[in-house]
């Protein structure tokens, strides 16, 4: 417990309410962050950005001071501020619901959720007393802007601060330049500048966070970044040669059509089968997470560890978490982690990654090689938070089986060692810079309904002002940003009264009345899945679902009885058979250091001592691979009729070089971490590729207009030619540093 004596300067400061529930967590002190954070959020003037791992303190570091200066306003004037909390998921908000109610009883300081599960009550009360903390998302900031816009300066007129939670996972995303779009509105509604304060995990370069948080002032933004190098790390990496499921595909899709059950153990490969028994084996009886990148996966694995408790006869310690299950389910399983009376083990995607308080799992398990080294740092923090335990990571890789016609890719073992890279990387504490510096054209159209929303009526430039100079959207430069204002106009989302007033055309009044306008990015249109009338889940159709037809979902097998397309409803019952459905949106960029630390490893020869028989096996193959490929020396290696290119960068890099191949005529394709050159040999695509850079760069936007898919955001589709082109390229596509890679190659 602290004692008076001990007691910081930074403690001393706070109000005397906060201090006596300091005292009652018998803390023996604040941690360094809490200590160094109180004094610039106590002052009320700069923004900071507090950036720490999970579970290490960096919540109360910003809420101990805000909260602070929440009383000492109210003892000084009778009258309370607002803290505006912004978190990324309802969950989270939940979450920190329920521990800023134990934070602040006592203090009578009202504290409100706010998203569309949020009741009615606690939002009429807090728009008439507009005090205490409101905790809210992004998509309900702007419903109150849509929906109550000319009250806003009303609304907020006590605005003390603003938190944004998990500040690294908006960055660069359509979120992220919503939310930015949002808080620039606000400070302009309320005609003054509100600090703001970002709780983010740590970032390879935190002055991409700082701008991110304070557009064209992230010099001026206060950053603290704890390090907490002294925790002790397990690691081990486990291989695994894929082996055939004993049904193949073809008949399996016979079975299914038939209306037969099938045995799960029957269409799984053995591979997979032998990874859950291995995770049931050293896995149950203690609280883990198990990542598996995919809900796909997440369905596999949690049905072949049920049925692996139901065969031994023992309690069933194996729950699903994903996006597309019920609330109720997803909150079941966190329940379960929280508990700590039993252990609980949740098979998950990246919805219990971010700082959602499932207290501390002994270990996490990643099934396959993870997107990101951030990803995996984020996840790893979940892991040895009690008693200095260590914190301990499975990986679980799978590699093809070797034949005599196996590719290169395959035989390189890149599964392996790019799992190899990033633990490697992570070891050395090295994390992805935040992708920056797209347009989101998409979520410009949005935000420019959204202001005409709010004010029922908006000109060009008060547009501009909002939005542009000194916006979310700066980088938009005026001709484009009226060649936006008239394709807007061309395809109704605007049009212009008498006095010149920019108003709602039919679809842009269409889009802001309906419910999903809130939100930036695209949604999928998604089935209800429904068993005796509770419903279970959503599941976006990727596959064709039949009445009779079987699955796998939450966990659990499903006989399809119903599918119902007008309601967009799949009613279930149970049964013994069924396949994991399929599901979209998975998946992630790499980026160049982690392909330069896999060429690292290729080229070393060195052996991690964190592998396993198998995984030191496929290792020493990978390695011997590329030896044989000469891929030391050379960059071009022809396969057959093909050329595999090696530019060891990342995908967008990648990505940007298929485009420069194909404006030359080469049909290239992304492949792995290579590029295929089809129907092509080492001279014909050495010759395009000097071509290449003998002349002057092409633009971005000329080399994205030849490209089919280019409509990636939720309103890209309405975007003309050229501008969906731009809009691509400043997101896809990088041409300098292509260059320079194929330079390198020369």
């Amino acid at each position: 417990m602290m004692s008076e004596s001990s007691a910081s300067s930074a403690f001393l400061h706070l109000h005397p309410r906060v201090q006596r529930w300091v005292w009652k967590q018998e803390w023996t002190s604040l941690r360094p962050t809490q200590e160094q954070a109180a004094p610039v959020l106590l002052e009320g003037k700069r923004d900071l950005i507090i950036a720490a791992a999970t579970a290490s303190g960096k919540t109360e570091a910003a809420f101990l001071p805000l909260i602070s200066r929440l009383l000492f306003e109210a003892d000084a004037s009778d009258k309370m501020g607002v803290l505006l909390y912004i978190a990324p998921l309802k969950a989270l908000i939940n979450d920190q619901n329920e521990r800023m109610e134990l934070f602040t009883e006592g203090m009578e300081i009202p504290v409100t959720p706010w998203h569309g599960d949020s009741p009615l009550s606690g939002k009429r009360a807090f728009r008439k007393k507009r005090e205490g903390v409101l905790l809210i998302t992004p998509e309900s900031l702007e419903a109150l802007f849509v929906n109550h816009g000319q009250q806003m300066p009303q609304i907020f007129s006590r605005l003390q601060h603003v938190v944004i939670d998990e500040l690294h996972s908006f960055i660069g995303e359509e979120r992220g330049i919503q939310l930015q779009s949002l808080l620039h509105r606000l400070e302009l509604a309320l005609r003054r500048r509100i600090p703001r304060a970002g709780l983010s995990a740590t970032l390879g370069d935190m002055s991409i966070a700082a701008e991110f948080l304070r557009p064209g002032h992230g010099d001026e933004v206060h950053t603290l970044i704890s390090r907490d190098d002294s925790q002790e790390l397990k690691i081990q990496v486990r291989g695994y040669e894929q082996r055939p499921p004993q049904i193949a595909n073809k008949e399996l899709q016979v079975l299914d059509e038939s209306g037969d059950e099938v045995e799960v153990e029957d269409t799984t490969s053995g591979d997979v089968i032998d990874i859950s028994r291995h995770l049931f084996k050293v896995l149950r009886g203690s609280t883990n997470l198990i990542f598996a990148n995919s809900r796909g996966n997440v369905e596999r694995y949690a049905d072949l560890l049920t049925r692996a408790a139901e065969n031994m006869r023992v309690p069933n310690e194996f729950f699903p978490h994903h996006g597309s299950l019920s609330k109720a389910l997803r909150e079941h399983a966190e329940r379960a982690l929280k508990d700590q009376s039993r252990p609980v083990n949740a098979i998950c995607t990246s919805t219990l990654e971010m700082g959602i308080d499932i207290g501390s799992v002994e270990s996490v398990a990643q099934i396959g090689s993870p997107f990101a080294v951030s990803s995996l740092r984020q996840r790893l923090g979940r892991s040895g938070r009690r008693n200095n335990a260590p914190a301990v990571l499975r990986l679980y890789i799978q590699e093809p089986q070797l034949t005599p016609k196996t590719a290169l890719q395959d035989r390189l073992r890149s599964q392996l060692f790019q799992a190899v890279a990033m633990v490697e990387l992570l070891v050395e504490g090295w994390i992805e810079p935040p992708r920056n510096g797209a347009l989101h054209l998409s979520t410009m159209i949005q935000q420019t309904l959204s202001v005409i929303a709010e004010h029922g009526g908006a000109s060009a430039q008060s547009l501009w002002n909002a939005l542009c100079e000194g916006g979310a959207f700066a980088a938009l430069g005026r001709a484009d940003f009226l060649a936006l204002l008239r394709q807007m106009g061309d395809v109704g989302l605007l049009t212009q009264s008498s006095e010149g007033l920019l108003l709602h055309g039919e679809l842009g009044e269409k889009l802001v009345n309906h419910y999903s306008f809130y939100t930036a990015f695209n949604a999928p249109e998604e089935f209800t899945l429904a068993n005796a009338g509770r419903i279970i889940g959503q599941l976006p159709i990727d596959r064709p679902v039949n009445e009779g037809s079987y699955l796998i979902f939450a966990g659990k097998r499903w006989k399809v009885i119903r599918v119902d397309m007008d309601d967009k409803r799949i009613d279930l019952t149970h049964s013994s058979g069924g396949i994991p459905p399929t599901f979209g949106g998975e998946g992630g960029f790499l980026h160049d250091v982690v392909r330069q630390k896999m060429r690292q490893l290729y080229e070393s020869n060195k052996l991690p001592s964190y592998l396993d028989r198998c995984g030191h096996e496929l290792f020493r193959q990978g390695r011997e691979a590329f030896h044989d490929a000469e891929l030391a020396s050379n960059a071009l290696v022809e396969e057959g009729d093909d050329v595999l290119l090696f530019p060891w960068k990342g995908d967008v890099i990648l990505d940007t070089i298929v485009c420069l191949l194909r404006e030359e005529s080469i049909s290239a394709e992304r492949e792995g971490l290579a590029i295929l050159a089809q129907k092509t040999n080492v001279k014909q695509l050495s010759e395009a590729i000097r071509r290449i850079i003998s002349r002057s760069p092409i633009s971005a936007e000329d080399l994205a207009k030849p490209i089919e898919n280019k409509a990636r955001e939720k309103y890209d589709h309405l975007l003309g030619p050229r501008l969906l082109a731009k809009n691509y390229a400043t997101r896809y596509l990088d041409v300098s540093r292509a260059f320079a890679a194929l330079k390198e190659l020369t």
